[in-house]
């Protein structure tokens, strides 16, 4: 059985930046079905009603993936008659090639091929910085190293979107990949994420390791921390 008690420091195999396209696109694709499904997005929806964003004002997705986060704030600002301008961040070429066709059209979304932990931002060079599980990825020292960056980085806010490490979250997600994914990779990175993710003490106690005076954490369904540190 596993250890629920602390987070995990299990690999996951999309860790390694040199996956190929064919390796990676099926996955993306099952992964945005998932995260719509179970809810991801609400994070989001609910974060911006509260944080006060405007046309031209930019959102810089670290971890961005296959660029699924933006198609949904883009539907809903569009609804708003808001333009922001999407910067997408991410460190495996594949998974950014898949990101950039999706976006092939829109003038206003762009995207960087980076190592975020090695990347030089400038100092409040993005309005809003935000994740979606993405910094479950690192380890608790890295994390806090992450964070500290980010709030650099960010203008206005950091809106963090990550799991709640819980026994129910694992064993439903593997029952749910196990029934519906055709997908090695999901069935097991699915489940290590929830062991790599986080408790709320956890999630205090680093934040408070990052220096972030001003943030508040709110579980919401299914199994989701919404973080958001104000800068």
């Amino acid at each position: 059985m596993p250890d629920f008690s602390k987070r995990s420091t299990q690999d996951e195999i999309m860790d390694d930046f040199g996956l190929s396209p064919d390796e990676l696109h099926p996955v993306l694709k099952e992964l945005d079905v998932i995260n719509r499904l179970l809810g991801g997005f609400s994070v989001y929806h609910d974060a911006f009603k509260t944080l006060k964003i405007e046309s031209g004002d930019t959102i810089a997705d670290w971890g961005c993936g296959g660029g699924d986060t933006f198609k949904v704030l883009q539907k809903s600002f569009d609804k708003q008659n808001i333009q922001p301008k999407y910067i997408g961040v991410d460190a495996t070429p594949a998974t950014l090639a898949y990101a950039k066709k999706q976006f092939e059209n829109h003038e206003n979304v762009s995207f960087v091929l980076a190592d975020v932990l090695k990347e030089n931002f400038k100092e409040r060079e993005f309005d809003f910085v935000i994740s979606s599980l993405f910094t479950h990825h690192f380890e608790d020292e890295l994390w806090v190293n992450l964070i500290k960056k980010m709030m650099f980085s960010a203008k206005k806010a950091v809106v963090i979107n990550d799991l709640h490490r819980h026994p129910l979250a694992y064993y439903s997600i593997g029952l749910l990949t196990t029934l519906f994914s055709k997908s090695p990779m999901v069935k097991h990175d699915s489940k290590v994420s929830v062991l790599r993710s986080f408790r709320r003490k956890e999630l205090e106690s680093l934040l408070e390791k990052a220096g972030a005076k001003v943030y508040t954490i709110k579980w919401m369904w299914a199994f989701r921390w919404q973080v958001i540190i104000y800068v």
